[in-house]
């Protein structure tokens, strides 16, 4: 199958089967994502979301951030992975974007990398989610998933797997595609034991149909 019609097929069972798929992280503004998405890195939606309620309460606005201090951030976060680094990487965001950007969160990507915690794949969740840019932020699950059914060509880096998929998915649909292969990744196309038996995908997984698979 040439890798034009695999895409095709792909969406289109996205499209059918994941009609809606959003970010699992709760926020209510463009500062709380920001936030979210910088904790969520090498942890879990669900945790975030467990710690994030206090931390925006206390802290609703990246003002409110700025003028604290890691150690009392470190407080609110201890139970989500890294939690030194996160809190030293939320208090400088948060002074970047009150003092630089006047507490407006750039869609820019090269500006939303320049601040503290925030890299490539942060930066285009906020261009994807919140402003709607076509922009594939590459988690792993993306990369996973990707490089399983075959969407991409034996990738090793996560900038090879966004410049491959933004190749072939129309743009409009890049936000959207981005919460399709997170979501299969994270409930069926797992890391450990995928969950081939239930996937309405596997007739066409590179996957599926090795011959790893088949001993396995």
């Amino acid at each position: 199958m040439r890798k034009k019609e695999l895409y095709n097929k792909v969406i289109e069972w996205f499209k059918e089967n994941m009609p809606v798929a959003e970010t699992e992280l709760n926020y209510k503004s463009p500062y709380e994502l920001l936030v979210a998405v910088i904790l969520s890195a090498q942890c879990t939606d669900k945790r975030v979301n467990l710690i994030t309620p206090k931390l925006f309460q206390d802290f609703p606005t990246s003002e409110a951030m700025a003028v604290s201090s890691p150690e009392v951030i470190f407080e609110y976060i201890r139970s989500v992975s890294y939690p030194n680094n996160k809190a030293k990487h939320l208090v400088g965001m948060a002074r970047m974007l009150h003092n630089d950007f006047h507490d407006e969160v750039p869609s820019d990507l090269d500006l939303l990398e320049k601040m503290p915690g925030v890299g490539r794949k942060t930066a285009n969740v906020i261009r994807a989610v919140i402003f709607n840019k076509e922009a594939m932020p590459v988690d792993t699950h993306v990369f996973r998933v990707s490089n399983r059914i075959g969407l991409t060509t034996d990738s090793k880096t996560p900038l090879s797997t966004e410049k491959e998929l933004v190749k072939y998915i129309p743009g409009e649909l890049l936000p959207i595609a981005h919460h399709w292969l997170i979501l299969h990744g994270r409930y069926v196309c797992t890391a450990r034991n995928p969950k081939c038996d239930i996937c309405g995908l596997k007739l066409l997984c590179k996957y599926y149909k090795s011959e790893y698979y088949v001993i396995n």
